[in-house]
């Protein structure tokens, strides 16, 4: 390993507006890419309104986006290196020199002691591209493990599996205006009135325009978005498979498969229709307890009333069975020819704002920057030679990916872990698991805007980072629209900027000739050089045809807005070898768990409205805390009965790993057998009343992503429930 370099004098210092010049943004909340303008008064965001010259949402924010002031600097902003050898032991505050160097030392000596590969970074959908570039070429390129993966691991992976698997590249193929052209949307697995709700508007806005618009909703549990849907399929949990192949056998009966389209451009059909005969409505009735008519009557008007849009997020993704769901709602799309053209095809919401920069950045464990993945030997090679690194300097393996981190800590083959933006400790499923897990580890150390959250008070070193507004970066949408977030105020304190964070500690360990950045922008030429020719190609679009731009860009796009790719595949002609999208014939596989006598409810998990992931922002605003203050559990009637369970009552929920323990909400949203909570409420908020403490660890063989919407679990009734702090 080289030896290290002193570090530098150089201080990074932000540049700082006038206080009344508004600057545009990017919302960091959810997938969708709300266009921001905000300006900053001494230095910090005042006021926040929507960009109405952003084509996503017009002017227009959600609750969570137009708050976003209030959460710029609160009392438990991190303002300085903390640092303690003992994790028993208070944190002491450091200086950056010397936080980086013992950071440094820690990470040569698990290296030279144990391995290349007793190193981790994990990231987050929070993180920038820039961020996420430059994480990824230290840990792959010279600490020469592949061991970085992303909170996006938890939400997308799937969908990135199924996409390659199907299409031949993690491309989805569509744009936020295919819901102005679409005639019929199928939204499955997913709350966007929740989740998503300026594009839920857009969706609301289309039916008013169009009377022959019509909704079709799969969810189990009735949300707010299926008032708009004229017809709710409501599957048991974990028959999604079944279900999507009743459905494109009822759309083929129904007259709606374009065989021409079949025969040209794909490949795996005839394998595809011999499974599809098991599926008729009446027999997949038995798998998913959606009466057949109701089946039949979906899978008609999918049939007859195109374009067809379909929209997924969590609902097929966080399963064990998640890449099939994802396949087999792509095999319907292709089948029935909506893909390619306006108003049609297989969209997937991207959770977070940059999980889809992440994953073109390389921000997985099998992949690397610009849609290359490390198993190809000529991807490795391409990024060696741009690196100025040695051949056979990245490793073929695939690295860790977030369940497996925790598998490998429990064995000792992990020793060091750098998080950085995300909080594992709240978000993994099995919260007891994941604290013993962290608790083996040599040293911990987390990069974030707050302290404390569940993961920093568990850390050997805390580093105060830059958040939303007071650093700059891109970001990449849900639709491939790239954005540039502009610097609108300064970090409080000694924070600094993830990128420069990763800048300085990549110095200590001896690679500053091959980190020496002076800005975010140095870093993003970098990486946009190393797309070209790739199917994301964004080679000529530069931060200065960005900042012209109020629109940002979709890629593939070599200069600008006005050379965006809103549609992908338009000529029919996939990223495959052979040009051909691919059927995949699947059957409905059992759940990771079976319900019991001892366990006979399914745990759903999900959001609300007004909250985001662990509420290290929003759970401070106290306009967002009015709609839903506390935590809770929807139970059916039929389920409170047997229980003796009546509103209010407090419920204790347990499953093969734990429980936890929530006031009940008696409704019929939640079928019988199933009961649902939101997750957002972590250790920090409610100790007792987490559901990741009862949730389950198994995943996707092939995304690994956790299946975190099923849970084997019984209720009883619990004494009190614990406090949840506003």
């Amino acid at each position: 390993m080289s030896r290290p370099l002193p570090l530098p004098l150089r201080r990074w210092r932000p540049r700082i507006g006038r206080g009344d010049e508004w600057k545009r943004s990017i919302c960091p909340y959810c997938g969708t890419g709300c266009g921001l303008l905000a300006r900053a008064k001494d230095g910090a965001v005042a006021e926040v309104k929507g960009d109405p010259d952003h084509p996503v949402n017009q002017g227009k924010l959600c609750a969570k986006g137009a708050l976003l002031a209030p959460v710029v600097r609160t009392d438990d902003r991190l303002l300085f290196p903390l640092l303690r050898e003992d994790r028993s032991g208070p944190f002491m505050r450091v200086s950056w020199p010397a936080a980086v160097q013992r950071f440094a030392a820690a990470i040569r000596k698990a290296q030279v002691e144990h391995g290349p590969h007793a190193v981790m970074l994990y990231g987050s959908g929070q993180l920038v591209t820039e961020d996420y570039y430059l994480f990824g070429k230290l840990a792959k390129g010279y600490l020469r493990t592949n061991n970085q993966d992303t909170n996006s691991r938890l939400c997308m992976a799937s969908a990135v599996v199924a996409y390659n698997l199907a299409l031949g590249s993690d491309s989805p193929p569509c744009s936020y205006a295919d819901i102005e052209a679409a005639k019929t949307f199928l939204i499955v697995g997913a709350n966007p009135e929740a989740c998503h709700p300026i594009l839920f508007n857009r969706i609301k806005a289309r039916r008013r325009a169009d009377k022959d618009v019509r909704v079709i909703l799969v969810d189990p549990r009735r949300t707010r978005t299926a008032e708009i849907a004229d017809i709710h399929l409501r599957p048991r949990p974990g028959t999604d498979v079944a279900l999507l192949n009743s459905l494109l056998y009822e759309t083929l009966l129904a007259g709606g498969v374009d065989h021409d389209f079949i025969a040209a451009h794909t490949s795996g059909w005839e394998e595809l229709s011999r499974v599809l005969g098991e599926y008729q409505a009446e027999r997949a009735y038995e798998i998913t307890g959606v009466p057949a008519q109701d089946t039949l009557d979906a899978a008609r008007l999918y049939a007859r009333n195109g374009p067809a849009l379909s929209l997924w997020a969590m609902g097929l993704n966080q399963s064990a069975n998640g890449v099939d769901n994802n396949l087999a709602i792509i095999n319907l799309a292709l089948a029935s020819g909506n893909i390619s053209k306006p108003g049609a095809g297989p969209f997937s919401l991207t959770g977070q704002p940059n999980a889809m920069g992440g994953r073109e950045a390389g921000g997985l464990a099998t992949a690397l920057p610009g849609h290359r993945q490390v198993a190809d030997p000529e991807h490795r090679a391409e990024l060696e030679r741009a690196w100025g690194i040695e051949p056979g300097s990245i490793s073929d393996q695939p690295g860790l990916t977030a369940i497996e981190m925790v598998e490998a800590l429990e064995a000792g083959r992990l020793k060091v872990l750098w998080v950085a933006g995300t909080n594992p400790l709240a978000s993994l499923p099995n919260t007891e698991r994941v604290r013993r897990a962290l608790a083996k580890a040599d040293f911990v150390a987390v990069q974030d805007a707050y302290h404390p959250t569940e993961t920093t008070a568990a850390a050997h070193l805390v580093l105060p980072a830059a958040q939303w507004s007071e650093r700059g970066g891109t970001m990449t949408n849900s639709e491939r629209r790239i954005c540039l977030l502009e610097r609108i105020g300064a970090p409080p304190g000694e924070a600094l900027p993830d990128w420069e964070i990763i800048r300085r500690v990549a110095l200590a360990l001896g690679y500053g000739r091959h980190f020496d950045y002076q800005t975010e922008e140095e870093i993003f030429d970098e990486y946009r050089a190393l797309t070209r020719g790739r199917d994301l190609d964004i080679s000529e679009l530069s931060y200065d045809r960005l900042r012209q731009s109020s629109e940002g860009a979709q890629w593939p796009s070599r200069g600008g807005a006005a050379d965006s790719t809103p549609r992908l595949f338009t000529d029919n002609r996939f990223a495959t070898p052979d040009g051909r999208a691919r059927f995949h014939a699947l059957s409905q596989q059992r759940t990771a768990e079976q319900l019991d006598e001892a366990y006979p409810l399914a745990l759903l998990t999900g959001r609300v409205k007004d909250q985001w992931h662990t509420r290290t922002r929003t759970g401070k605003v106290a306009k967002l805390n009015k709609s839903e203050p506390k935590p809770f559990l929807e139970v059916h009637p039929q389920d409170a009965r047997a229980c003796a369970l009546a509103d209010g009552d407090a419920v204790r929920v347990i499953s093969r790993r734990g429980a936890f323990v929530a006031p009940a909400r008696v409704t019929d949203a939640v079928p019988p057998g199933s009961v649902f909570a939101p997750f957002h409420w972590g250790p920090s908020w409610a100790a007792d009343s987490t559901p990741n403490l009862a949730a389950s660890e198994a995943f996707d063989p092939r995304s690994k992503e956790p299946e975190l919407k099923f849970a084997a679990v019984r209720i009883e009734p619990a004494a009190t429930v614990a406090n949840s702090t506003p």
